[in-house]
């Protein structure tokens, strides 16, 4: 086992964060979240990443405190979106451990790490893995990141530690991008060597007709996009609802220029597809008279915008045909590439041994996909789906009570505002998730969506419960009792 520097330094702050509060711990914590392509520790050939070694000092305040202990494992009780991911959990643990053994040579896989056959960089027949063990890891720490999230967020306190924590990650995708665009620019790469020393592959050089392909602090541009994704959906949709305003929309706005510049396939053609997302988010919050002045604006001239554009691309063939040939280039020839081709026989391959386990899925982490559906059905089959599935729901799918219920209830609460502002962060939790989920669907080799989602999908589920509570609370106290 050896420590790197960004490990020393993330033991620091942990430390530091232990003797503050667990507000200050969690903002460290989500901060830590973005560095990607930085090991913290090395443990034989598995990288710790800064963020799941935070992780382990936020377990710490869990363990001596039996109050926040017992509201975490209340996130998982029966009916709440903690335990259905509980169930797909222990089903992708007990899977990655019982399946590739009891179906040994069943099927031929492509395996997500190392077996007992010979590394060719085809198949091999259905067999252990070394992966199942680390996915077997990631998950659990996807299982603790929700349950704390969401427990620290049922407190007002704890919740605007969250939020600021989100927040704090979004900026740091964006000062890493701009780092990144710099150090390449200017020669000086090896600046950002301490938060690139994983062992895995890094892309960190690669150009498009000479354009650098931003990473941040990701080892490649498609990882970086999905997370900018992300901060598009949850910093955008605070925007349009007037949530501090200036620094959510310079973020907001950012990730969307990011997006742009990036090179990713994923990130252009999901961009427009988040665009929509907010455009949608911006009518359901006039329903529900929380859009600002100003987002109603933006919203009455994106279609006058649309219109200009599509006029000057008409009259000027020299910016249309420049537009074009960049989305050829990042978009339409990728399915022809030889990573696309290659990343297609992974889903081939991913597909047929879900048929040949019989939907019940070769294991959690067993098998290498390009996309997150086939990574769900292939690994964990028809059961795990289906906990994901109930779980997404619960957590950032289900809404809220009627709005006519809350501004019927609001009038009789102790705070008018809580249950709204609550209903503002679940919907812009559910659109960073869903931007997230754009990204693993076109490109994630395994079901593991990272940390950052787990702290949205826990703010989401959080936000939701104890919204429906208050609701329930007050429009169930008799009218004139004492409050």
């Amino acid at each position: 086992m050896s420590v790197a520097f960004i490990g020393v330094l993330t033991i620091l702050a942990g430390l530091i964060g232990l003797n503050s509060s667990m507000s200050v711990l969690f903002v460290w914590f989500c901060i830590t979240c973005i560095l990607g392509s930085a090991s913290a520790m090395l443990i034989g050939a598995a990288n710790i990443l800064p963020g799941h070694l935070l992780l382990g000092f936020l377990v710490i305040p869990l363990l001596v405190n039996r109050r926040a202990l017992a509201c975490f494992f209340r996130q998982f009780e029966m009916g709440k979106p903690g335990f259905w991911l509980l169930l797909l959990a222990l089903y992708g643990i007990l899977s990655a451990f019982f399946v590739p053994r009891l179906l040994a040579g069943a099927t031929d896989i492509l395996p997500l790490g190392t077996t007992i056959y010979a590394d060719t960089g085809s198949t091999v027949p259905l067999a252990p893995v070394s992966s199942n063990v680390t996915q077997s890891l990631y998950m659990t720490a996807d299982l603790i990141c929700f349950g704390i999230t969401a427990a620290l967020a049922t407190s007002e306190t704890g919740r605007a530690a969250v939020i600021k924590g989100l927040l704090a990650y979004s900026l740091a995708n964006l000062i890493f991008a701009l780092l990144d665009l710099a150090s390449f620019y200017t020669g000086h790469q090896d600046l950002l060597s301490i938060i690139r020393n994983a062992t895995y592959t890094m892309h960190t050089q690669e150009t498009i007709a000479g354009l650098k392909r931003i990473v941040g602090a990701f080892p490649e541009t498609s990882s970086f996009s999905r997370s900018t994704l992300g901060v598009l959906g949850f910093c955008g949709s605070l925007w349009l609802a007037g949530y501090r305003p200036a620094l959510t929309g310079l973020l907001a706005g950012s990730a969307a220029v990011m997006l742009v510049l990036s090179t990713s396939s994923t990130g252009v053609a999901g961009l427009p597809v988040m665009l929509a997302v907010l455009m949608a988010t911006g009518l359901e919050l006039i329903w529900q008279r929380r859009l600002r002045t100003y987002g109603f604006l933006t919203l009455l001239a994106v279609p006058v915008l649309i219109v200009v554009v599509g006029l000057v691309l008409a009259l000027d063939a020299r910016i249309w045909q420049t537009i074009y040939n960049y989305i050829d280039m990042v978009i339409l020839n990728k399915a022809q590439s030889d990573s696309g081709v290659e990343r297609s026989s992974w889903n081939n391959y991913a597909l047929q041994n879900f048929f040949d386990s019989f939907g019940m899925g070769v294991g959690l982490g067993t098998v290498r996909t390009s996309s997150f559906a086939l990574a769900l059905l292939a690994g964990v089959g028809i059961p795990g789906t289906l906990f994901y599935l109930a779980f997404l729901y619960g957590a950032i799918g289900r809404p809220l009570l009627h709005v006519a219920s809350t501004k019927r209830t609001a009038q009789r609460t102790d705070n008018p505002d809580q249950a709204t502002h609550r209903n503002v962060m679940h919907i812009a939790c559910r659109n960073g998730c869903l931007g997230l989920l754009i990204g693993d669907l076109v490109l994630s080799p395994t079901i593991d969506q990272g940390l950052f989602f787990f702290i949205l999908a826990g703010l989401g589920s959080a936000s939701t419960f104890h919204a429906r509570h208050i609701l329930y609370r007050q429009s169930h106290r008799p009218a004139g009792a004492l409050r």
